[in-house]
């Protein structure tokens, strides 16, 4: 899935920034299995969080400009009985539509 080869990515970004271990961007890009200017794209949205990132020529390695950690998570687990009732809105069970060639379920999160 999309989502988590996304998370994976910037885990394997911010190690390799944070170990100075980059290599130059082509290389950089490489590693992560993406193109330059994905690379650049990815890196820039960083940036907007907040991430200090910046580049060494004389290292030839991307650096945090500073002391930075980024903590990336996600939990999946069955809902408790209570739990679904707080996330479908104080109702028990999904609502059901049905529609002329199914029936269509419709979660509310």
């Amino acid at each position: 899935m999309k989502f988590f080869e996304y998370l994976e990515r910037i885990e394997k970004m911010h190690c390799l920034i944070k170990a100075k271990r980059t290599g130059v961007p082509d290389e950089f890009a490489a590693q992560l299995g993406i193109s330059r200017t994905r690379l650049y794209e990815v890196i820039d949205e960083l940036k907007s969080r907040g991430a200090p990132i910046a580049y060494s020529k004389a290292s030839t390695t991307f650096y945090y400009e500073y002391p930075f950690d980024i903590s990336l998570g996600c939990t999946m687990k069955p809902l408790s009985r209570k739990e679904l009732v707080e996330k479908n809105g104080g109702n028990l069970f999904p609502f059901f539509f049905s529609g002329r060639n199914a029936s269509t379920l419709a979660l509310c999160f």
